[in-house]
């Protein structure tokens, strides 16, 4: 479910996001019911297992607007018994009582984008919160009674020491958070960044800060299980898991992109909405749907590996023939390729990256996208 709104869009955001003005959220939950309502032939009688409210800033969604549209999706879909309820939060946005209201209303995990908890750097990163608002909204969520949250930090800032680096993540550490997403800064087309690049650390230094962090969420106990993510007490994310295994799922909102598999015709479909929410609001309404297209082979081979080498521990090949329904010999010679070249660990049943095709993986994802 993707909110499009922010309060200001940062400098280095690529996502589908734009400057919130007026009230236009009962308009839009409305259109996403409207467009899920479209959609059910497609997935009858299949239980949802996640949902996702991404952003743009979710959390700026009233709580009596979530609590209504939660409640028209469980009128019209199965929802799994262990249904996990993501909700992404800005710090900035947020309190004890939001946080009690989105908790009552079914979300049952969160995912707050701290960034970092170096007030220097939030400002830098354009950030509307401060290293004190981040540290209360942890508190704030705790105190609602959410046990299950992540926390969002990103490393190779601009002007960024290894010393910095490491702080950011020790300080995460001590507000205990189940899950942490822990990624690079880049410079994304078509952000104010890459127009006008702010000084950032040279590869070495940000491969020593990534390193360096690694180690030391390891000594901490937390299981590296996807190249951004990690995890205590198997909080791995359920949702993001999904994606990365080639699963399937709705896209709903502006923008949105889906991926739907027609077993029976031995088919995947990939749909996407128009990323402006008032011409996606108005097309809901006129009673159509964004573009459908069917994924090639070609395509479901790298999208496949796109996906599936981000995790830590590998994916097991049979998930290769289940989830694109083609033969594992429109791989086998790009697996065999990658052994050799020692990016690929020689397993029969698994796909697995070595530590070097760990560091190269775009390197490896190219040998797939020419297969």
């Amino acid at each position: 479910m993707h909110y499009p709104w922010c309060i200001q869009k940062c400098p280095y955001c690529d996502f589908n996001s734009h400057t919130l003005g007026g009230d236009q959220e009962q308009s839009y939950l409305a259109a996403m019911i409207r467009q899920l309502e479209q959609t059910l032939p497609s997935v009858w009688g299949r239980p949802i297992q996640s949902i996702f409210f991404g952003g743009g800033t979710p959390s700026l969604i009233s709580e009596q607007g979530l609590d209504s549209f939660l409640s028209q999706l469980r009128a019209l879909l199965g929802f799994s018994p262990d249904i996990e309820i993501t909700l992404e939060a800005n710090p900035g946005t947020v309190d004890f009582k939001k946080f009690e209201g989105f908790r009552q209303a079914g979300v049952n995990r969160l995912s707050m984008g701290i960034q970092s908890f170096n007030d220097d750097k939030l400002r830098a990163l354009g950030r509307i919160h401060s290293s004190e608002e981040a540290y209360r909204a942890v508190e704030a969520a705790k105190a609602a009674g959410f046990d299950n949250f992540n926390l969002d930090l990103m490393f190779a800032l601009p002007n960024q020491t290894l010393e910095e680096a490491i702080s950011d993540v020790e300080t995460a550490i001590t507000l205990a958070p189940p899950h942490l997403s822990h990624y690079q800064l880049t410079l994304e087309p078509n952000t104010p960044f890459y127009k006008n690049p702010p000084v950032l650390p040279e590869e070495d230094l940000a491969w020593e800060m990534q390193l360096a962090c690694q180690s030391l969420l390891r000594e901490k106990g937390y299981h590296h299980y996807e190249v951004s993510a990690y995890a205590q007490n198997r909080h791995e994310c359920t949702h993001n898991l999904n994606y990365w295994q080639f699963g399937d799922y709705i896209g709903l909102g502006a923008g949105a992109h889906g991926k739907i598999t027609d077993a029976p015709q031995g088919k995947i479909w990939r749909t996407q909405m128009p990323a402006s929410p008032g011409g996606y609001v108005q097309m809901i309404n006129d009673g159509k749907l964004g573009k459908t297209s069917e994924v090639t082979e070609v395509d479901a081979v790298f999208e496949f590996m796109l996906n599936a080498l981000r995790l830590q521990d590998g994916i097991p090949l049979e998930y290769f023939v289940l989830r694109t329904g083609l033969s594992l010999q429109n791989i086998m010679p790009s697996i065999d390729k990658l052994v050799q070249q020692q990016w690929l660990l020689p397993d029969q049943e698994q796909l697995k990256l070595t530590s070097e095709g760990q560091r190269f993986l775009n390197d490896v994802l190219q040998e797939f996208l020419i297969s």
